[in-house]
């Protein structure tokens, strides 16, 4: 049975877990897709596989304009699971219909309800969660649908709720005429837009790790730290997804929303409580202080290739990499010693050195394959033993082989009075053993049913994004900076680390973190 969480006026843990009464109704359109069949319906396997999702109450419907029988989504969703799925597929009912049409809609609805009347439950008490695994070009047209044909009733406790997922607009202009076109048709409690970074386990950590341990207070702030990377890396190219990612870019794909989301996280003051809004609200402080990115703190790169996918245009100019430092301003241009992101350029008359550059890192066919949190300290004032081997280090792994380590320089075994670097290790293979680590669609999509919007991106958080990042995005999209080409697994263009040593990043040489191995 699912569960609702009864919290005090005056406490926000959670004090009970009682059911949640009414049947609920999961309809994926978009199902005959590629991301329902790779992400949406595999999440939705697995928690029924952990009990989170129970057959006597749930169902989940499939839509789509493919034709297809009942089984023969089945037997595509059986594809990507070796498990035995009987008695999940059985939960399983497609409907097929047009986008833009009620025909479709009102089909849909029929076996919605026909389900619901099923479960003998009172009306307006069931519950209705709409995923679009869908481009967002058909969002308006079906958010209009659903709303016409397919809410349910909530007057006595039931609810409908939308899932949305990126990219959400190309520009802060098209951000917020599909938000306001979203707006119109539903309120901001029941619209839920997701960016799965937020689902991921050491992302959630963050706030843990940043708010439960003393060992960390005094050292994030300015006069201990040089300098925060957050990156990610991927070794292969667009891989049958030219297309696609031509229209859209690194920026686009994985900067203004993941990194910038991570970014929040790292650079938000406490919030009051852990209640959704308030960290919200102390994610968008952040945003709304970033200044818009200047040309000059940005490279961008284009790996060599990339125009040899056909779907790809001869003359594009689309980056596959981009590497950009972040300035921050306050709200009254001053530097307050609480916060960690005072920059730094000339509307805050601060010199560049007292400032702690955030560093964003995104590119496809690297040397590597990873995403990470790379928090470089300062240097040791005074170093009595002239032997330093790097710079001390807080890395998250976000993936893959999570893990969180600090790199700490230590004397070499033996008899010589010699240093080397080493690193204080929690790897989360090796530390939890036979834990599995849930894929963050599944966490999202529990929170969704829950009702808990804390990772889940606001009107105004998806308005300030747009705002950091629209001025360059045109300025790209309008030929006036150019991509510089980059050779497939090497580090990018060397003009990425000349930025990194501009913003302060002093590179280790001769230090590799290697997983531990059981």
């Amino acid at each position: 049975m699912s569960t609702a969480i009864v919290r005090s006026p005056s406490d926000d843990r959670d004090l009970d877990i009682v059911p949640e009464t009414g049947c609920l109704s999961i309809i994926v359109l978009g199902a005959s897709g590629d991301l329902a069949k790779k992400k949406t319906f595999p999440a939705l396997y697995h928690l029924f596989k952990q009990g989170f999702l129970q057959s006597h109450e749930v169902h989940i419907f499939g839509y789509a304009r493919t034709k297809l029988s009942d089984e023969g989504l089945r037997d595509r969703i059986r594809g990507w699971e070796s498990e035995d799925l009987v008695n999940f597929l059985h939960l399983i009912k497609y409907v097929s219909g047009s986008y833009d049409q009620e025909e479709g809609f009102v089909l849909l609805d029929k076996e919605i309800s026909r389900h619901e009347s099923l479960r003998n439950i009172q009306v307006g008490t069931s519950r209705r969660l709409f995923y679009l695994a869908l481009p967002p070009s058909v969002y308006p047209s079906v958010c209009k649908m659903i709303r016409s044909y397919c809410m349910n009733q909530s007057d006595l406790g039931g609810w409908t709720r939308i899932v949305v997922e990126k990219p959400f607009g190309k520009d802060l202009s098209s951000a917020e005429e599909l938000s306001s076109h979203l707006g119109e048709l539903f309120t901001e409690s029941q619209l839920y837009r997701i960016d799965h970074y937020l689902g991921k386990e050491l992302v959630q950590n963050l706030l843990v790790l940043r708010f439960a341990n003393r060992l960390f207070m005094p050292l994030w702030n300015r006069d201990n730290i040089a300098n925060i990377q957050i990156v990610f890396r991927e070794d292969f190219g667009t891989e049958g997804r030219g297309g696609y990612f031509d229209q859209y870019g690194i920026i686009r794909d994985i900067i203004q929303n993941h990194l910038l989301q991570v970014f929040c996280l790292v650079a938000m003051e406490k919030p009051v409580s852990l209640k959704p809004e308030y960290i919200r609200d102390e994610k968008v402080k952040v945003l709304q202080s970033v200044l818009p990115i200047a040309p000059e703190d940005v490279v961008l790169g284009q790996y060599d290739g990339y125009k040899d996918d056909p779907t790809v245009s001869q003359d594009s100019n689309t980056p596959t990499l981009q590497v950009s430092s972040c300035g921050f301003i306050t709200k009254d241009g001053k530097v307050k010693d609480w916060l960690l992101f005072y920059f730094l350029l000339a509307l805050t008359k601060v010199p560049f050195s007292t400032g702690v550059p955030f560093i964003l890192k995104a590119g496809k066919a690297l040397n590597s394959r990873k995403a990470e949190i790379r928090v470089q300290f300062k240097d040791v004032p005074g170093d009595i033993l002239s032997q330093s081997q790097g710079r001390n280090e807080f890395v998250i792994r976000l993936q893959p082989s999570e893990a969180m380590y600090m790199k700490l320089t230590v004397k070499k075994p033996g008899l010589e009075m010699s240093t080397i670097q080493s690193e204080l290790d929690l790897s989360y293979g090796q530390r939890y053993q036979g834990v599995q680590i849930p894929e963050a669609y599944e966490r999202l999509i529990l929170d969704t049913i829950r009702g808990d919007q804390q990772h889940f991106v606001r009107r105004d958080e998806l308005k300030a994004a747009w705002e950091i990042f629209t001025p360059l995005l045109h300025k790209i999209d309008g030929g006036e900076m150019k991509s510089l080409p980059y050779k497939p697994g090497s580090r990018g263009p060397a003009e990425a680390d000349e930025l990194l040593a501009k913003a302060g990043y002093v590179q280790t040489h001769g230090y590799i973190w290697i997983p531990p191995t059981l």
